[in-house]
């Protein structure tokens, strides 16, 4: 499955809010988030677009592979998530990771306020962001086969502009973490 996302600074949330409840969109949990990104010891991810990541989610865990980015305008990319259960799963994953060679990167820390909305047969997930280190974001996705690429593209462009989303951003908060705290130097090591 394809992850179709669409990410931009959130500028004024009560009016995106506004816009989104008139769509009939409901908020659904607000989460703290911490993503421990990782690079593989063969191959550079910030080199092949790819990403390695062991997030806790209110002390539930998960491995997350994306994969490199496969068009130029969405955030669209493979997306594998394994649940990891368990009170340390989270810390054992990154320690077998760490074991296996890979080199810790960077950890991202979001308060993310999720919200769920269908539109046209679709189904999205919109999460307002608040990363530590970088500011507020708001993230628009969903999912989509390779058939269904063009029409989940084409519908995702078309919610952001109702929304009045402009300017979207293409890179990870990751990356862009690490241009902001470094001065761009360490953005290189960035997935």
């Amino acid at each position: 499955m394809l992850e179709v996302e669409l990410k931009f600074r959130l500028t004024d949330e009560a009016k995106l809010v506004a816009a989104m409840v008139k769509m009939g969109a409901l908020e659904t949990r607000c989460v703290s988030q911490s993503d421990h990104y990782f690079n593989h010891p063969q191959r550079d991810f910030s080199q092949t677009d790819e990403a390695v990541r062991v997030r806790v989610t209110d002390g539930c865990g998960a491995i997350t592979y994306k994969g490199p980015l496969v068009d130029k305008v969405t955030k669209t990319r493979r997306e594998i998530e394994i649940d990891l259960t368990g009170p340390q799963a989270a810390e054992k994953m990154s320690e077998c990771l760490i074991a296996l060679g890979f080199r810790s990167v960077h950890t991202v820390q979001k308060t993310r306020r999720l919200w769920s909305l269908s539109r046209a047969g679709r189904d999205y997930e919109v999460a307002l962001d608040d990363v530590v280190g970088l500011g507020r974001f708001v993230e628009l996705e969903t999912a989509a086969t390779e058939e269904e690429l063009p029409a989940a593209r084409s519908a995702i462009q078309q919610l952001a502009e109702e929304l009045g989303l402009r300017n979207g951003e293409r890179r990870g908060y990751l990356t862009l973490l690490l241009a902001a705290v470094d001065g761009g130097t360490r953005e290189r090591d960035a997935p």
